[in-house]
């Protein structure tokens, strides 16, 4: 057996900050790279850095500006695919099979500021992404496939996933209807939460903290938006995790930081 070393990270425009990922692939080198929110279009993906970084097996599903998923990989990537959702054509989804495992790579509509859907279509949006993806997952998967499934999932389901439990329950990402939600799409295929299973419940743990803070290192208002999830057969191969808080703190950083889980796989 050897080990498996997934990455996750809301990069907020890769090629924005290119230094920062390349800097980051150097220093952690994670196996595999799923970047969220790339805002680029395919053709000017920055590829070619990354080939030369050692992460030549790519899949991209990018758009102009906005939105934009792209795994990166030292290993061969198969299987690829790109999923669209609730008619929209805005590269929320890439997935490949990278090490024999099914890897899906989501980037989850945020919801706009107001939590309720007849008022707030983008929060709307989001509802029905969830069961879109909640019922897609139960009509063509099955528990038994090994998967891993990552992303800014853009909720902090529990108690210590935000600074604040009272003051965060009806701001969008940690209100009880889009907590349930992900519930349903959490216990569909009996997906574990990976960083969970390392880092107890009580324990604070986030993976972004806003711009709006003068010091967000002082205030540490953040939330655990960025998810790592396996299904049973990976359960049991789970190694260890880490949220690289420190990218934070870089020079033109992203509002979120890195999720690694490893994994034991077959050599």
């Amino acid at each position: 057996m050897t080990t498996l070393t997934v990455a996750t990270w809301n990069i907020n425009s890769v090629r924005l900050r290119l230094e920062t990922v390349l800097r980051f692939l150097a220093e952690s080198a994670p196996d595999v790279l799923c970047l969220q929110e790339i805002k680029t279009e395919d053709a000017f993906f920055p590829g070619a850095a990354f080939t030369q970084a050692g992460y030549p097996y790519q899949a991209v599903k990018g758009m102009k500006a906005y939105n934009g998923v792209a795994i990166l990989s030292r290993l061969p990537l198969t299987r690829t695919q790109m999923l669209d959702w609730c008619e929209r054509t805005d590269s929320r989804h890439v997935s490949a099979e990278v090490a024999g495992i099914e890897l899906h790579n989501f980037y989850v509509p945020a919801g706009g500021d107001i939590p309720d859907p007849e008022q707030n279509d983008k929060f709307a949006h989001k509802l029905r992404f969830l069961d879109e993806v909640t019922d897609w997952f139960a009509q063509n998967r099955s528990p038994d496939h090994p998967m891993m499934l990552v992303g800014d999932l853009n909720i902090a389901p529990l108690e210590h996933d935000v600074w604040s439990h009272k003051k965060l329950l009806d701001v969008v990402s940690h209100t009880p209807i889009e907590v349930d939600r992900m519930a349903a799409w959490q216990n569909g295929l009996q997906w574990t939460d990976a960083v969970r299973h390392f880092v107890p419940a009580d324990q604070k743990l986030y993976s972004w903290w806003s711009y709006r803070a003068k010091d967000w290192d002082l205030a540490d208002k953040g939330r655990r938006l960025d998810h790592v999830w396996v299904t049973p057969p990976l359960k049991d191969r789970l190694h260890s995790t880490d949220i690289q808080r420190p990218w934070r703190g870089v020079e033109k950083a992203s509002d979120h930081v890195p999720v690694l889980v490893r994994l034991t796989v077959p050599a």
